[in-house]
Parts: structure tokens; C-alpha cells; sequence
């Protein structure tokens, strides 16, 4: 579809030459090629992905500030890029904790910190909470937010 957008607004503008024999308007080429370049990117390397829970627990109504720290107590392999890796021992800085439907299992998102796991930490993503302890709460006070398609968006 985009080298269809692009032939098109190529052959009905006639501003500067492109290759040599083509032209276009400086600011629609700009725009057809970065809307092009984003669709490629995104159906590249990007997924929405089943929700998980329709509610949350933050401790702000952009869930920010982390609620907790937590250490690993097993070892965890993320099964796909909503969810991170733990190990044993690994502390997690906890930014929301899913509310989770009737049945289903109760994830949190966090952050593994520490110097062993560098190239690890500032990726967010979910764990099952029965393989953390939380070991210190840094919010009590909390709130309930629904989560959005972006809580479960791989990129």
C-alpha cells in the first residue's frame, strides 16, 4: 500500500527532482515516507497482545511510582514479550499489580534492579506474583485504574 501512496503523490507532484526523474513536494514526501516507514515498523516489530486483566493497582493514575521490592524466590522464563525473565535472588521494583479476573493467575509489572542484571534493568514487563516476596512496600496508599491496550503492547 505505501509504494502505491508513494507512486501516486509522486506522479501528482511537481516540486523537486527524486532519482534524478521523478518529482514531489518536499513536506508530502516527507509525510508519505515517515507514515510508510512507520507502518513497516510497526507490523514489523510490534504486537497488541490479549489483556491480561481489565483493572490495575498503581500507585498513581500513571502507575510511575513504584508500589514495592520484591526478591525472586524461583526462577522465571518470560514467554513472550509482555513478561520479563527473573531469577533467583533478583530484586523487582513493583509498578502495578493486574487485578485478575475470576481463575486467572495474578501478574505484576516491574523491573529487575541490580548490577549483575544491567543489561536488564528499565524493561518493564509482567511476572506471575507467586514467584516474588514483596520484602518492602513504598506505597500503601493505592489505586484502582483500568488497564488499556498498551499495558499488553510488545514492541
Amino acid at each position: 500500500m505505501c509504494v502505491w501512496t508513494l507512486r501516486a503523490a509522486l506522479h501528482r507532484e511537481k516540486s523537486f527532482l527524486l532519482h534524478g526523474h521523478m518529482k514531489m513536494d518536499g513536506a508530502l514526501g516527507l509525510i508519505v515516507l515517515w507514515i510508510c516507514a512507520g507502518s513497516v515498523s510497526y507490523g514489523t516489530h510490534a504486537a497488541l497482545m490479549e489483556k491480561l486483566a481489565d483493572f490495575k493497582i498503581c500507585a498513581d493514575k500513571d502507575c510511575s511510582y513504584v508500589l514495592s521490592m520484591a526478591e525472586a524466590v524461583e526462577d522465571y522464563v518470560a514467554s513472550d514479550c509482555r513478561y520479563i525473565n527473573l531469577r533467583r535472588g533478583q530484586m523487582i521494583y513493583v509498578f502495578s499489580k493486574l487485578k485478575p479476573a475470576e481463575g486467572a493467575g495474578v501478574f505484576w509489572s516491574g523491573s529487575v534492579y541490580g548490577e549483575r542484571y544491567v543489561d536488564q534493568m528499565g524493561v518493564i514487563g509482567y511476572f506471575p506474583s507467586n514467584h516474588v516476596n514483596e520484602t518492602h512496600v513504598f506505597q500503601k496508599e493505592t489505586i484502582e485504574i483500568p488497564t488499556t491496550d498498551m499495558d499488553f503492547f510488545c514492541a
